[in-house]
C-alpha cells in the first residue's frame, strides 16, 4: 500500500497510542513516507518545564524510531484545542493521513461522538484513520461502503477513493474485504411503492431498482483487479446507516472504510446524518476520506502554537 508520503501520529499517554505508533511505522516503512509524531496538551499556558519534557520524551521516541530504519521522524507538541491544532499542523505540514487512537474503553458510542476524533473526522481536511485500542493487527476483514448514486461527480470520485484505499490495505493486510452499497427505491416509482398496489407488482418495482443499483455497483467494481484479495459484495436495501452497521455486527468487521456526506464547497462541513450514525454504534477502527472540493472550515494559524 503505496498511497501516503506524510503520516501524521498523533502520540500522546491516550490508551492506543502504542497501536497508532506501530501502524504508523509500519506505513511510514511500506510507503517511504515522512512521519511526524505529534503530541497534544489542551492546556494553552503550561509551565515550560513541562512543555521540554514532553518535547524530550517525543524526541527519544521519534530517534528510536529512526534507529529502527525509519528516515527522520519529526516530532512536536501542540498547545491548544486538540483537534484544531492537529488539523492546523495537516494544513501548515501537508500531511496526506492522520493516525490517531480511539480512546479508552466503549470506543465509539460514547467516546467518539463530539469528542476530537469526530471533530478530526469533520474537519480535518485529509484521510483520518482511528485505530481501536488494542485491536489486533492485521486486520482480518475490511469494509468498504460506497455509493452508488453517480448524479454528481464528486460522489464518483469519492467512492473511487475509498475503493482504491479499502482494496490497497485489504492487500497489505491479506485481509477479507467487504464492499457495501445501501440502496432505496427512488424518484416517483417511491409514491407507487407506497400505494395500494399488488404484491407481484410491488416486488417487480423492487426488482427493477434493485437491478439498477446491482448493474451500477458492477460496472463501478469492474476496473478493480483484485488478485488474491477475498471479496464479499454486499448489494442491500435500506438506510445506510443500518445496512453497515449489520454487516460490521454480522461480519465481525475490523474496519471500516467510508467517505464522509458527498455535500461541498461549504465551509464549516459536518459529516452527513448517515456517517455520524454508523460511528455511533460500530465497535471498530474507521478510515474516513473527504470528498473533493472539501473547504476545511479551520484556518491556518499564522504561527502554530508548536514547541
Amino acid at each position: 500500500m503505496k498511497r501516503f508520503k506524510n503520516i501524521l501520529a498523533v502520540y500522546n499517554e491516550s490508551i492506543g497510542a502504542d497501536d497508532v505508533l506501530s501502524q504508523a511505522a509500519a506505513l511510514a516503512k511500506e510507503n517511504g513516507a515522512r512521519l511526524t509524531l505529534a503530541d497534544i496538551a489542551e492546556a494553552a499556558h503550561l509551565p515550560s518545564a513541562v512543555v521540554h519534557e514532553r518535547t524530550r520524551r517525543l524526541a527519544r521516541v521519534a530517534a528510536a524510531l529512526e534507529s529502527e530504519g525509519l528516515s527522520k521522524v519529526d516530532s512536536h507538541v501542540l498547545l491548544g484545542t486538540p483537534h484544531l491544532e492537529i488539523t492546523r499542523q495537516v494544513l501548515a505540514d501537508g500531511h496526506d493521513l492522520v493516525i490517531a487512537s480511539g480512546e479508552g474503553g466503549t470506543f465509539l458510542r460514547t467516546v467518539f461522538y463530539g469528542n476530537t476524533a469526530t471533530e478530526l473526522m469533520r474537519k480535518c481536511p485529509c484521510p483520518v484513520w482511528i485505530l481501536k485500542p488494542d485491536q489486533a493487527l492485521p486486520y482480518r476483514r475490511i469494509l468498504a461502503a460506497v455509493d452508488m448514486d453517480m448524479s454528481s461527480a464528486p460522489n464518483a470520485e469519492l467512492n473511487v477513493k475509498i475503493m482504491d484505499l479499502a482494496v490497497s490495505l485489504a492487500a497489505s493486510h491479506r485481509s477479507q474485504l467487504h464492499i457495501i452499497h445501501a440502496w432505496e427505491v427512488v424518484g416517483k416509482d417511491i409514491d407507487t411503492l407506497m400505494s395500494e398496489i399488488r404484491d407481484n407488482t410491488r416486488e417487480t418495482l423492487l426488482a427493477k431498482h434493485r437491478a439498477i443499483h446491482s448493474a451500477a455497483l458492477e460496472k463501478f467494481l469492474a476496473r478493480y483487479t483484485f488478485g488474491d484479495v477475498d471479496h464479499e459484495v454486499h448489494l442491500m436495501r435500506g438506510l445506510p446507516e443500518r445496512q453497515i452497521v449489520e454487516v460490521v455486527e454480522s461480519r465481525d468487521i475490523d474496519l471500516i472504510v467510508m467517505g464522509t456526506a458527498s455535500r461541498t464547497g461549504i465551509s464549516g462541513f459536518l459529516m452527513g446524518n448517515a456517517a455520524e450514525a454508523v460511528l455511533e454504534a460500530v465497535r471498530c477502527s474507521v478510515l474516513t476520506v473527504k470528498p473533493k472540493g472539501f473547504v476545511c472550515p479551520v484556518t491556518k494559524a499564522a504561527e502554530l502554537a508548536i514547541a
